[in-house]
């Protein structure tokens, strides 16, 4: 559950520091206070898009922190991800400066927008002002009877099986129209790859007989200067380096000890010498390997004009025409198996019948969500004073796509005696905030997520229905914990924490929104407010009572 929300400097909030109880949870507020601000503030720490309008005037930055006890399943997702529990839960931190750019954390260490919503998703279900016109969507009704079903392993099973299927049915398509063209290009790269098979190509060869033809073609010049210096440290006739410096270091180190001030001068000269012995040895070493060989020396010419030519050819560099080699013929293995028109066709029928028997899978699932969906709904409607109405959701047969073999339609009839019509042609704003309102709560009820946010669901709702409404959440508040922003008082006076969202002004006179969690006695004046406008009179505060004590 969200156990604290930190806001700062988020569009026309200042500083504010909220911490949530279990169970159901109300924001109210006069219209324009801010009250979807929160909600904002909290989808922008959940991963949300957000830029640097959302930084409050004058400020450098907005900083929102959500703080979460967290469940089983967000705590390995912590732990496969790499981040510590902080204090047995999850930190989400996200930070907007005034150029627009973005950073996110999780527990203190930098994460990705998306990883943020990766965790959110775990956290938090947000049920939007708007849901129900996102319902009028085919996409969003599948979607949402899928969750309900707890199917969306299956339709992602679904939508990769068909994806696999749909790419080779289209390169059989495509071979099929290009027969011609596509074994002229087979017969060519054979004839390539043959080429760079007999020229044989290692890695790294182009840069050992390069160096070996320099080596080879400067031989005489190399021998000279390696005798050359040889000769000068250790068997030169009049007086070599190195016979010098052991003498001269044997004469300095009799003298140190007559003076010890000397002794560091030895220290010095002595390494040199071993220096220039170890030299020695290296150089009579180089000289046994370097040999004046012409016929070796044509032999690693006549190899480097062969790859200079081939490189020409390919048109690559030729340190890249072993890398060449190999992807000629990946592509001439890949040509040689679609070439296979026969192979092609049975592993196409092969892959559309492992899509079917997916698909099935999903439609059978499918089809028993939509009946208990359709009851479940339906239930619900008769609490939200639809009496008679129903709820059903239509599984038509489709074309295989990505989705499935089948289309899926909710479909409604808003009281007894009707037909069930389709849900985006009903015309009635009200019932149609009504049926969206019990799909919300009763496809809340299939996720694990903790904590639930509706916000302003409830618009277009008012009178008798309203307080059944405040019960539907009351009630889905013992199991979760559950958010709401309204502006109804039915609701407001169902829930067991309740925060008042206004507008003040700020010591630069600046407008800022302000949050206080209300006591009993305010409570008191905020429903009486809500049921009666500015003016509160005995009689609304006398039926906000009421309200509460219902």
């Amino acid at each position: 559950m969200l156990r604290t929300l930190s806001i700062r400097d988020f569009v026309i909030v200042d500083t504010i520091e909220l911490e949530f109880s279990a169970g159901f949870t109300v924001f109210t507020g006069e219209t324009g206070a801010g009250k979807s601000i929160l909600i904002d503030a909290l989808t922008l720490a959940l991963g949300g898009r957000g830029d640097a309008s959302v930084v409050r005037e004058g400020a450098a930055k907005a900083d929102i922190t959500a703080d979460f006890a967290v469940s089983a399943q967000a705590r390995d997702w912590l732990a496969a991800n790499e981040f510590a529990l902080e204090e047995g839960g999850a930190l989400l931190r996200r930070v907007i400066d005034n150029a627009g750019r973005s950073k996110a954390y999780i527990n203190g260490v930098a994460a990705t927008a998306a990883q943020l919503r990766e965790l959110g998703d775990l956290l938090v279900d947000i049920h939007g002002q708007h849901a129900h016109q996102s319902l009028m969507k085919t996409d969003a009704q599948r979607d949402l009877l899928d969750g309900q079903a707890g199917a969306s392993g299956e339709a992602r099973a679904v939508a990769t099986a068909y994806k696999a299927w749909r790419a080779l049915a289209k390169q059989l398509e495509e071979f099929e129209s290009n027969a011609a063209n596509v074994l002229y290009e087979r017969e060519r790269l054979e004839w390539q790859v043959n080429e760079l098979e007999k020229l044989a190509v290692k890695p790294g060869e182009w840069l050992e007989v390069s160096n070996e033809q320099s080596r080879l073609s400067h031989a005489a010049s190399l021998m000279e200067g390696a005798q050359e210096a040889l000769a000068v440290i250790s068997e030169a006739e009049d007086h070599p380096i190195l016979s010098q410096l052991s003498s001269l270091n044997q004469k300095l180190g009799k003298l140190a000890d007559i003076d010890s001030g000397l002794q560091p001068i030895v220290d010095l000269i002595e390494p040199a010498r071993i220096q220039l012995q170890e030299a020695v040895y290296a150089l009579n070493d180089y000289l046994d390997r370097v040999d004046l060989d012409p016929s070796r020396l044509r032999t690693v010419e006549a190899r480097m004009d062969a790859i200079h030519s081939a490189a020409r050819k390919f048109r690559v560099p030729e340190e890249q025409l072993h890398e060449e080699h190999a992807r000629l013929a990946t592509r001439l293995s890949q040509l040689a198996d679609a070439t296979d028109l026969d192979g092609l066709r049975k592993q196409e029928e092969k892959l559309k019948a492992a899509y079917l028997a997916e698909a099935q899978k999903l439609s059978a699932t499918r089809a028993k969500a939509a009946s208990s969906l359709g009851e479940a709904v339906t239930r619900a409607m008769q609490e939200l004073n639809m009496t008679g109405g129903r709820f059903e959701v239509a599984l038509h047969a489709c074309e295989p796509a990505a989705y499935g073999v089948e289309q899926v339609e909710f479909l409604v009839a808003g009281h007894a005696g009707v037909a069930a019509r389709p849900l985006a042609k009903v015309a009635s704003g009200g019932e149609l905030a009504r049926i969206s309102l019990a799909i919300s709560v009763i496809t809340s009820n299939a996720t694990t997520v903790p904590t639930l946010i509706f916000d302003e669901v409830d618009s277009g709702i008012g009178g008798g229905v309203a307080e059944v409404v405040g019960r539907l959440l009351r009630r889905l508040g013992q199991e979760r914990q559950v958010l709401c922003v309204t502006h109804l008082p039915q609701v407001a006076s169902q829930a067991g924490q309740h925060f008042q969202v206004a507008k003040g002004t700020l010591d630069n006179g600046k407008t800022a929104s302000r949050i206080d969690v209300l006591d009993a006695k305010s409570r008191v004046e905020e429903i009486a407010r809500m049921l009666g406008g500015l003016e509160i009179t005995a009689t609304t505060r006398k039926h906000a009572r009421e309200l509460l004590a219902s």
